[in-house]
């Protein structure tokens, strides 16, 4: 992910935050047939390699203020462009720009599951950026805001997995971002805590902030997104209106 420098913002808007420009990501695999499952004489079995074209030539581009929804089935490259949208992926060609550094808040995201969720918001906001007396100052907000109650003390080991993503969503969302990356975080927890996180969503987006959501829920994204990505294996294959895009993907999915 490179910088969105002065020389290449004077092509794009200049509420541009985020450019994605031509990019593919291939993965190797190595693959085994029956046949090269028989071992040789060396006793080594033969393998072959595989090219596995997660994201083909994607170019778009985000503005302040929009929450951009990204759809697609399983396996069609949405949580692999994200992440190189979040630099933690390294394009096979084309470019990444962004005018801050994308924060990534992913279900799969780690926290430290012996020390306790009050030490995980601590250690979570100095990874951000945060100083000590910064971090302390905002932890009674992000606990309120999780909704753990006392159990923020115990170990995160005794969370179940609901528990952990609410405590990473708290931490991730407790200071406004200039470019938010939300993946498959918002369908945790109940009713009420899914409620609260879209409100904190808004607050994102009329602070000004970029957002990105990757979900399977299309009702959250026609509730949360100005605007919406689908992508099929690969490929980019509608960005637009959210209604009008989910309709698109619904047909392909379920043609006449």
């Amino acid at each position: 992910m490179a910088a969105l420098n002065e020389s290449l913002a004077g092509s794009v808007s200049p509420n541009t935050s985020v450019l994605v420009d031509d990019v593919s990501i291939s993965f190797k695999v190595n693959l085994k047939s029956k046949e090269q499952e028989k071992t040789n004489l060396f006793g080594f079995s033969k393998k072959e390699n595989y090219l596995i074209d997660a994201v083909k030539g994607v170019s778009f581009s985000a503005e302040k203020g929009e929450v951009v929804g990204v759809i697609g089935t399983n396996g069609s490259g949405k949580s692999t462009l994200m992440r190189a949208v979040a630099g933690l992926e390294m394009p096979t060609s084309g470019n990444v720009y962004a005018t801050a550094k994308p924060v990534l808040l992913s279900i799969g995201a780690s926290l430290i599951r012996e020390l306790s969720g009050d030490k995980n918001i601590l250690l979570g906001c100095l990874a951000m950026g945060m100083s000590l007396d910064e971090a302390r100052a905002i932890h009674p907000k992000i606990v309120e805001f999780s909704g753990l109650g006392e159990s923020i003390g115990l170990p995160m080991r005794t969370y179940s997995s609901g528990m952990s993503a609410r405590l990473r969503f708290s931490i991730t969302t407790a200071v406004p971002r200039e470019i938010l990356i939300v993946d498959e975080a918002l369908a945790v927890g109940d009713a009420d805590f899914r409620t609260k996180s879209a409100a904190r969503i808004q607050q994102l987006k009329e602070a000004a902030g970029t957002v990105f959501i990757v979900s399977h829920s299309m009702k959250e994204i026609v509730s949360n997104c100005t605007r919406v990505l689908w992508l099929n294996k690969g490929d980019l294959m509608a960005d637009g209106d959210p209604k009008g895009v989910i309709g698109e993907y619904r047909e392909f999915r379920n043609p006449k």
